[in-house]
């Protein structure tokens, strides 16, 4: 937290505008107090974004509410700030819930500020009425509505703690309409900057750090397997330092990855429902399963990152580390509990460890190196002809190994949910602790992808930005493109188009032996559209037009996008697919 100076939030007037010093200027003052430089919002409520703009502040104008939320998702997941996003009362909020129980789910922090109907009209049935506490109470932290000017400060640090402390999360506030006209209260006193996360960190129990140490050091087979906790805390310098300093091999879930570097000789991986034969951690799986202590960060071990509770050893002790309580031994019993920031935490756990005689771990590590260097070695023989393939139409793992060449350890890589998500937590290498993928895993909802791309690339405009969907999911948001060029947003796009829902297609046929008439659909220009749209479009129909069409894209002023012609037969390691 800072503090920040009054004259800071000096506003400057805006030409024509009929209303000044007003309720939303008091909004849009603290919404500056709290460090945010960009709100995710259309329209309503107007006179919000008004005065943002006397402000400074940049609207960043959707095409929907849904996608714009997923921005505001994006844009908190690479920054370390708390996102706003605005939407009108009504079906406007409606959906906004999609990407708030995302993040949720998630625990990303945003504001979502919602106008609601004149005070003097609720219960009406006036136009577009709802009732929002009821819808949002699901998806939300917190839901409130403000109704007295002389609280509006009040409510916005309460949204923005919400958001913020504890495990992170989206918090409502409805703005009644006229509330926002009525004069601005010049009399407040709040001075504190809370828009960046985690906005408290708590450690977890000293003594409960040593008994953690202690169960590690004398370990025969431990493992630590962190969660995208760890990146939410922004720990992993923590974590990196913990692997090295105590010989400990760290393996991580999907939203995870990234959080040590996949290059690093302690690295197991990422573990989950995809370790089938062509996973990069198959090889590997037992150093999973016959772990006799685990070592859980920030991880909520959820159906998918344990491939359906199957994975991870039923015989195992746990430590889990975790700001939620709640998630602490949810499914697996934890025998130490350690309730607290993962960054704080792995601190004091490396130097309760380093405390320690740790001749155990130092002797054990060269043959776990030599597990995980061959396990490497087993992964690169056996996916090598896919990854090289030059068959038509292309297989997605040639095109991840196209993408892979050319990242840099500071891109951040976004991926829709389903088939798009695990292309790139299995095929793309993570070169440094703190690489960011942004895959939608906490509902996994299609349509995600670009949305999340652009909010990232508006947090970070200095950056290269990824993006990797499917033809299935990308129909659900081509009008952000759109977006991307009134905004003058970069991003690299690539659509893996195969004009099937793959997912579905594929889990359909291997659970009943058939499958809906949904999953297979026309064949879509997605080039064309992006050039509509006055963006650059590539279509790739063969494997070695792959690499110059990444560099075209790569290089250009504005965003481009590549539609590669995709094998729909091609299916993710997933390990439920392979066992008959």
């Amino acid at each position: 937290m800072t503090a920040v100076s009054a004259g800071a939030d000096a506003p400057r007037p805006i030409a024509g505008l009929k209303y000044n010093s007003t309720v939303a200027h008091t909004i849009a003052a603290a919404l500056k107090r709290h460090g945010v430089r960009e709100v995710f919002g259309q329209s309503l409520p107007s006179m919000v974004h008004l005065a943002c703009a006397s402000h400074g502040i940049r609207q960043i104008a959707y095409r929907q509410e849904n996608t714009g939320g997923y921005m505001a998702d994006g844009y908190a997941r690479t920054t370390g700030k708390v996102a706003v996003v605005t939407a009108q009362n009504g079906p406007a909020a409606a959906i906004l819930v999609p990407p708030l129980a995302e993040a949720l789910k998630a625990s990303i922090p945003i504001v979502a500020l919602v106008q609601e109907v004149a005070r003097d009209q609720t219960d009406r049935n006036a136009f577009q009425e709802i009732d929002h506490h009821g819808m949002f109470s699901a998806c939300a932290k917190w839901v409130r509505t403000v109704t007295v000017a002389s609280r509006i400060e009040d409510y916005v640090d309460m949204a923005f703690t919400a958001a913020a402390s504890g495990r992170p999360g989206p918090a409502v506030l409805m703005l009644p309409a006229d509330l926002l006209l009525e004069p601005h209260v010049s009399d407040q006193s709040r001075g504190l900057s809370l828009g960046a996360f985690p906005l408290d960190r708590v450690a977890p129990d000293p003594m409960r750090v040593e008994q953690a140490a202690d169960l590690l050091a004398a370990a025969e087979r431990p493992l630590v397997i962190a969660g995208g906790g760890v990146h939410a805390s922004g720990a992993t310098d923590e974590l990196a330092a913990l692997q090295e300093s105590a010989c400990l091999p760290v393996a991580t879930t999907t939203m995870g990855k990234g959080a040590v570097a996949d290059t690093h000789p302690l690295t197991v991986g990422v573990v989950g429902y995809y370790m089938g034969q062509a996973g990069r951690t198959h090889f590997l799986r037992e150093m999973v399963t016959d772990a006799d202590v685990v070592l859980l960060v920030g991880n909520r071990t959820n159906q998918n990152g344990t491939d359906s509770w199957s994975l991870y050893p039923e015989g195992a002790r746990y430590i889990h580390l975790d700001i939620a309580g709640e998630e602490i031994g949810r499914n697996y019993e934890a025998s130490v509990r350690l309730l607290g920031d993962a960054k704080l935490g792995l601190e004091a756990l490396t130097k309760a460890l380093t405390a320690r005689d740790l001749a155990k771990r130092q002797a054990a590590r060269p043959a776990i190196e030599a597990a995980i260097r061959s396990g490497r070695s087993s992964y690169e023989e056996a996916t090598r002809a896919v990854r090289n393939s030059g068959k038509a139409p292309v297989r997605p793992e040639r095109v991840m190994a196209e993408i892979d060449a050319r990242l840099k350890a500071d891109d951040i890589v976004v991926a829709d949910a389903s088939y798009s998500s695990i292309w790139i937590a299995n095929f793309l290498t993570a070169r440094e602790a703190g690489s960011r993928f942004i895959t939608p895993r906490g509902l996994a909802g299609l349509g995600w992808g670009l949305p999340m791309a652009l909010g990232a690339k508006v947090g970070n405009p200095d950056k290269r930005i990824v993006c990797v969907c499917g033809d299935g999911g990308f129909a659900h948001a081509w009008p952000e493109l759109e977006t991307a060029r009134r905004l003058g947003l970069q991003v690299t796009l690539i659509i893996l188009s195969n004009q099937i829902l793959g997912y579905q297609k594929h889990a359909e046929n291997h659970k009943f032996g058939a499958h809906t008439d949904a999953v297979d659909f026309a064949p879509v220009d997605h080039a064309a559209i992006a050039r509509a749209c006055g963006l650059d479009g590539i279509r790739v129909e063969r494997p070695e037009e792959i690499g110059p069409a990444l560099d075209q894209a790569l290089a250009a002023e504005k965003t481009t996008l590549i539609d590669v012609i995709a094998d729909p037969d091609a299916q993710p390691p997933i390990t439920a697919f392979e066992q008959g």
